[in-house]
């Protein structure tokens, strides 16, 4: 173990850090209920421990049926007459699953190698905590800084329901109203190269659910005449796509607003060949349209992607049956153009009409639905962004338009006016969603370091 990893191990730093990774805060779960607000009051305290008013807020009324875990709320007042900031991120984690494929237990912090292995080292504990440290310092130093408001969510992972529903008060709108937005939520480039995101796909998920008959049925008295649910829901899930992997559902494409020229060029001067990708994931990265670069299919097109099919039996030995019924959980991701609410519409209506003979297919879940970002590169935001970057790293700063999504990003900036700056430190490494999450101590270090720089800076 190197020096500087024992020294910050002895530090307030990772003693804090890891308290807040042992808190199993799956937002997702009813049975988690408790961690989550557990993990709210500790951050709560957390930031009154730096001189921050702040507090848990949940929607009067609830959340339309979501679980109730709040959103923690603070302010740190700044210099008079200073732009504000408004930092957003997210307590919220992944569930650990499937959690035989963990060489550490999942919520209990293990140092290796220089990275800490956990649920939530990186996604996005680890980037949120070491920029409130970095908040941290500013304040004990004494530096003069802007006000500073924070939203952290804890369901970031699950569709933001409680603070979407909170966003829906004139008066938390207010509350929260800010001139800049921070988010530390996203990647940085190979070999922890800065990057700006700018642009952010959309997201919908949504559960699939396909019945046939009204038990599972013996496969042998029935086999030959019994529609099969497991069956039919490959045939149904496999007719989302055209066999050059293009998008076959039709309507969904409509209105796709495509890249300029400058935006292209600029994603496929940060982006890693498909070398690296291969060498990351084990496989070519052949998903998607053919024809295609790695950058316009991760970037600029829309997916449908199947998260998990659920079905029949899957235990040791066999169990001959014909099962009755399965269930698909989905995903879609958008790009600007695309209206979320009629791609979700053109989805449920294509799973009808293909639905085999003798099923009946429903959509028991979802988990709402947010629009693509996307951001100009003109932005005088990220001039000081790619100032405070260069000083911090002597390549400089790359942009990236992230394929992935941070579904409450957009409804935070149209709520607050707040100019969104999104610059994250992770690593494909760091296997985020993934059994084996981690993050490295360069990583917090420099999610540390960006706060502190680019806050004196604003």
């Amino acid at each position: 173990m190197s020096e500087s990893m024992q020294d910050w191990l002895k530090s307030d730093d990772s003693k804090n850090y890891f308290e807040l990774l042992r808190m199993p805060t799956v937002g997702a779960d009813p049975t988690h209920i408790r961690d989550c607000v557990q993990a709210a009051t500790w951050l709560k305290k957390w930031l009154k421990s730096i001189g921050a008013d702040a507090e848990l807020v949940l929607p009067e009324g609830g959340a339309d049926g979501a679980l109730p875990v709040p959103v923690v709320c603070g302010e740190l007042k700044g210099a008079e007459g200073t732009t504000s900031v408004l930092v957003y991120g997210h307590y919220d984690v992944q569930p650990p699953d499937p959690l035989d494929l963990w060489d550490t237990p999942p919520f209990e912090p293990t140092v290796k190698d220089g990275r800490i292995y956990c649920r939530g080292a990186q996604d996005d504990k680890g980037q949120l905590f070491a920029f409130l440290c970095g908040v941290r310092e500013l304040v004990a130093r004494g530096v003069t800084i802007p006000t500073v408001k924070f939203v952290l969510d804890g369901q970031e992972e699950s569709g933001s329901c409680t603070l979407f529903k909170l966003l829906e008060d004139r008066a938390f709108r207010k509350r929260i109203a800010a001139d800049v937005m921070l988010v530390s939520d996203t990647g940085a480039a190979a070999e922890l190269r800065p990057a700006i995101v700018a642009g952010l796909r959309g997201v919908n998920h949504f559960t699939v659910k396909l019945t046939a008959a009204n038990r599972d049925l013996h496969s042998g008295e029935y086999g030959g005449i019994a529609p099969n649910a497991a069956q039919g829901m490959a045939e149904l899930m496999a007719s989302l796509h055209a066999p050059d992997g293009s998008i076959a559902v039709k309507g969904f494409c409509d209105g796709i607003v495509p890249p300029t020229e400058e935006e292209l060029a600029a994603a496929e001067a940060g982006f890693a060949d498909a070398a690296a990708y291969k060498a990351d994931i084990g496989t070519e990265p052949c998903g998607g349209a053919a024809g295609k670069s790695i950058v316009q299919r991760n970037c600029f097109e829309p997916t449908i992607e199947v998260n998990g099919i659920h079905t029949g039996y899957g235990g040791p030995g066999s169990k001959t049956v014909i099962p009755c019924e399965a269930i698909a959980k989905l995903s879609t991701r958008l790009v600007p153009g695309q209206n979320p609410a009629r791609t979700f519409e053109a989805v449920k209506e294509h799973l009808r009409e293909h639905c085999p003979k003798g099923m009946e297919v429903s959509f028991p879940e979802d988990c709402g639905l947010s629009a693509a970002m996307r951001l100009p590169l003109a932005s005088p935001l990220f001039r000081l962004a790619e100032s405070v970057l260069a000083e911090m790293d002597p390549r400089g700063a790359v942009f990236m338009w992230d394929g992935a999504s941070i579904p409450v990003v957009s409804a935070l900036r149209e709520a607050t006016c707040a100019a969104p700056l999104l610059v994250g430190w992770g690593q494909p490494e760091d296997r985020i969603h993934s059994p084996n999450e981690s993050f490295s101590l360069r990583q917090f270090a420099a999610a540390k370091d960006w706060a502190q720089r680019i806050l004196s800076a604003i």
